[in-house]
Parts: C-alpha cells; structure tokens; sequence
C-alpha cells in the first residue's frame, strides 16, 4: 500500500531517481513518513519470513520436499524484489549495494 503512495511521486529516470526521493521526503504531505512506513514495513516483512522459516525447521516441515523447494524459491523472489527496492532511489548506498 506504501509503495503505491510512492510510486505516485516517484521518477525512474536514472538522472531524477534520487531528486525524487528527496521530493518525496521534503515536498510531499507526509512523504518522510510513507517512506519510513515503507522501509520499515519492508524489514518486518522479512522478520515474518525468517519466524515463518524458523518455525518449518523447528516443526521439521523441511521433510515436505515440495512445498519446502517453493518456499525457497518465493523467499529467493521475495530477496531479489527487495534488492530492487533497494537499488530504486540511485542513491550513494544503491550504488554500492
């Protein structure tokens, strides 16, 4: 729901990525917040993945070959999308991650 408020205001063009951003922060009626709910909201989805990861092994669902090899391959769907969302603002830190 965050990143659709974002996405409102967002440039994908490699020279206004991050000026955009920075927009979003400054200009846009509670931009910082919506940013913050975003990132923060991004890193508790992971928290749950990993609890939902660390419960399977704990219950030994990992015996379930495959309903375990699809959760892997959503998990690895589900890092590479945040990577992307990482690398989005063409910041100094997108650039060296």
């Amino acid at each position: 729901l965050t990143g659709l408020f974002l996405a409102m205001h967002y440039t994908s063009d490699i020279a206004t990525a991050f000026s955009s951003v920075a927009h979003i922060c400054r200009d846009v009626n509670y931009g910082w917040l919506i940013r913050n709910m975003h990132a923060n909201g991004a890193s508790f989805f992971f928290i749950c993945i990993y609890a939902h990861i660390a419960r399977g092994l704990y219950y030994g669902s990992y015996l379930y070959m495959e309903t375990w090899n699809i959760g892997v391959v959503l998990l690895l769907l589900v890092m590479m999308t945040a990577f992307v969302g990482y690398v989005l603002p063409w910041g100094q830190m997108s650039f060296w991650g």
